[in-house]
């Protein structure tokens, strides 16, 4: 089966008049889509700027008709407020789902890492498969600061770094390729609670029980004690630098042990220096500096 793609583009106020003309001739529904607007490197974004309203007529014997009735209404609606001609691209029919998998492949990491979508078997046995469900949260290997944590971490974890701490776990991607790296114990928290829940599901993919630590809260709950331990040889956070330098006032620095490492990653180039500045003031030296594009994640030491 083919499909019509009918598309305007509108400012907010004739975005649902346009969407009931619509609906009318698709009765699969009416999508809307609009861009988003961010006040600064932190902000989470809102709604912002024009809105693309799109349907899709089934192709059959009465398509130019159908056709033809929705250019009517819309020229209706044109009388009352002026609209823009609408837009048509034929589509042909698949099955979504299985051409998205597609196109989400395995992803080297470093020389020994490999992050792995749950559905598919391992091209390279002689690499760790960190199996990973992209449908979850936030950490699915295919961003920058997500695969330069996870060299850093190649580079760090050791026989040495018995336990982790992963201060915004997201998918827990970075909690598990710490265990199939050499760490006996992974601490993984984080705010969103469906984030944890989405970290354990992750765990169960790759056999992860009882040595994944998992739980909702920051730092503070880490150095509070809910948590079993206060403290790690290596500690990890792929957040957002304003977010990495008001953790560094909670206390993030105090989570590394005397001669300890942090990974931290989620930080735009232009940040980097800013987020250094915080770790120094923290008594935290610099040892390693990686960037891919405009991102960039550093490892950082306490030598006391």
């Amino acid at each position: 089966m083919n499909w019509l793609e009918v598309s305007l583009t509108v400012n907010g106020e004739l975005a649902e008049a346009v969407a009931d003309v619509f609906a009318r001739f698709a009765p699969n529904g009416v999508m809307t889509e609009q861009g988003v607007g961010f006040l600064n490197d932190e902000d989470l974004g809102a709604p912002a700027g024009p809105i693309t309203v799109r349907a899709y007529l089934e192709i059959n014997d009465q398509i130019e008709e159908t056709r033809q009735k929705l250019e009517e209404a819309l020229f209706y609606l044109g009388m009352i407020r002026p609209l823009p001609s609408p837009a048509y691209k034929q589509i042909a029919d698949q099955n979504w789902m299985e051409a998205w998998k597609e196109r989400y492949q395995p992803i080297l990491i470093g020389s020994r890492l490999l992050i792995l979508p749950a559905w598919l078997e391992s091209p390279d046995p002689n690499r760790i498969p960190v199996k990973i469900d992209p449908g979850m949260a936030f950490g699915t290997g295919t961003h920058p600061t997500t695969q330069l944590c996870l060299e850093l971490m190649e580079s760090a974890v050791n026989g040495n770094w018995r336990l982790v701490i992963d201060v915004g776990c997201g998918s827990g991607i970075l909690s598990i390729a710490a265990l199939k790296l050499g760490a006996e114990k992974v601490l993984g928290v984080d705010i969103d609670i469906e984030s944890v829940k989405n970290s354990r599901e992750n765990a169960d993919l790759n056999g992860v029980g009882e040595e994944l630590i998992l739980g909702q809260g920051s730092v503070e709950e880490i150095l509070r004690g809910d948590f079993g331990f206060k403290s790690a040889p290596l500690v990890v956070a792929n957040i957002l630098a304003p977010v990495l330098i008001r953790l560094f006032d909670a206390g993030l620095a105090d989570l590394i042990e005397p001669r300890g490492e942090i990974i931290l990653s989620g930080i735009l180039d232009h940040q980097a220096e800013s987020v250094i500045q915080a770790g120094n003031a923290k008594g935290l030296k610099l040892n390693d500096k990686r960037q891919m594009g405009d991102w960039v994640a550093l490892k950082m030491s306490r030598d006391v």
